[in-house]
């Protein structure tokens, strides 16, 4: 794609989920737009997530008590959690503060926004997906937690509470019952937690692409580059500084995930943004399919069938952001898969790593930052960016508008750190 001397209303630079949300969000309030990333739309960090899209995930990863087992999941070679310890020096004064927000108090404020941002995704998705064609990608679903051993679902519980005190439709139900819903699942798990009026992405890397495909047909220009610096102009505009040259900003989003924060850094900006990475084993000819996402909450993975076959999604990696993957991640789920599903097939299969964007309270930065009126953040949202997406853009557009010139939650600003 080649550039044009005059720059759009707005530049979003990123085309992950976020990115491409802020891009249909701005098209239909009249804005001219353009998208810059490296690589093709939803090709990054958004291709590999579990598909669950939930007007209820209002949990924050840093929740009471949570530091209990942190020792625990790190000595375990195949636990969710997995530390370089040479990168400890890197990660200690993020998980510090991570802990730090892990009291009931800020739990209850990060919930609350975490909900506001959560609300209406769902019908969002549809209205953007209407008149693509594929409106099969994104289906009716609900999140089915799922128990064996001596857990049971306790729904006094923070997570659980946590949904009830907002509004979420919750259920608990028994072995046989789970086993009527979902009829592959093993006999070995005793009972399950249902959340209901949800839904799932069949498929996350084509659903972010048809969006864009929607994006470009709608007027968005979408531009091929690495971005290597953004430049401030003395006219409070700015540009950016790529392999092919400098691409006009007037307005700037930037919703480059992990990449954000290294680009701001030479403007005076340092977040503790930090690089978690997540794995997914994709089982291509799995044999079995489900009909709902699952949560092993004793495997600490979800589980959703796609449509190239059926997905595993779990672990968090914290590493330095240009250390190697480790695919020894993605391959300690196959037996927690094969536990959950005893008949799947693991004969074909496929690894991924991608990179979430995480600060410590779990909470996205979306908004101005002091001192650059013309650039607005939306990146960082975590585990959550599937679910935060619409709101994210409907807030940057009305921002981009002066409509809200306030942002609702001040915790969501990016100089809250």
């Amino acid at each position: 794609m080649t550039n044009t001397a005059e720059a759009s209303d707005v530049t979003i630079l990123g085309a992950g989920i976020v990115g491409i949300c802020c891009a249909l969000s701005a098209l239909e309030r009249g804005l001219s737009v353009t998208v810059v990333d490296r690589s093709d739309p939803g090709q990054a960090t958004s291709y590999g997530n579990a598909g669950v899209v939930s007007p209820w995930s209002c949990v924050p990863q840093c929740t009471p008590g949570i530091w209990k087992n942190v020792p625990r999941w790190l000595l375990d070679p195949k636990g969710p959690v997995k530390l370089r310890w040479r990168d400890l020096p890197l990660v200690l004064p993020w998980a510090l503060a991570f802990l730090r927000n892990a009291t009931p108090a800020k739990v209850e404020k990060i919930a609350d926004s975490m909900d506001l941002l959560m609300r209406d995704n769902i019908a969002t998705y549809r209205r953007f997906l209407a008149g693509t064609g594929r409106e099969d990608l994104l289906v009716d679903s609900w999140y089915v937690s799922v128990f064996r051993g001596g857990q049971a679902p306790k729904l006094d519980d923070i997570p659980w509470r946590l949904r009830l005190d907002r509004g979420a439709p919750v259920t608990v139900i028994g072995g046989d019952e789970l086993r009527e819903l979902e009829p592959a699942i093993s006999e070995e798990y005793h009972s399950a937690v249902l959340v209901k009026n949800q839904a799932r992405v069949r498929a996350p890397g084509t659903f972010c692409s048809v969006l864009a495909d929607k994006a470009a047909r709608l007027g968005a220009t979408f531009l091929r580059a690495d971005v290597k610096a953004i430049q401030p102009k003395e006219s409070g505009t700015f540009s950016l500084r790529t392999e092919r040259g400098e691409i006009p900003v007037k307005k700037l989003v930037l919703c480059g995930g992990i990449w954000s924060a290294k680009l701001l850094r030479p403007l005076g900006y340092k977040l503790p943004l930090m690089a978690e990475r997540g794995y997914h084993l994709e089982f291509t000819d799995p044999g079995v399919a489900l009909n709902n996402s699952i949560q092993d909450v004793n495997g600490k993975i979800v589980i959703s069938s796609m449509l190239d076959g059926l997905r595993t999604a779990g672990t968090a990696e914290f590493a330095r952001l240009d250390a190697p993957p480790n695919y020894a991640r993605a391959r300690i789920l196959e037996p927690l898969t094969k536990r959950l599903l005893p008949s799947l097939n693991t004969a074909s299969k496929r690894e991924w790593m991608g990179i979430r964007p995480s600060f410590p309270d779990s909470l996205p930065a979306i908004g101005p930052l002091p001192g650059l009126p013309n650039l607005l953040a939306a990146f960082g949202h975590s585990h959550y960016g599937m679910g935060m997406a619409p709101a994210t853009g409907r807030m940057v557009a009305e921002m981009l508008l002066q409509e809200q010139p306030n942002i609702e939650r001040p915790d969501l600003r990016p100089d809250r750190f």
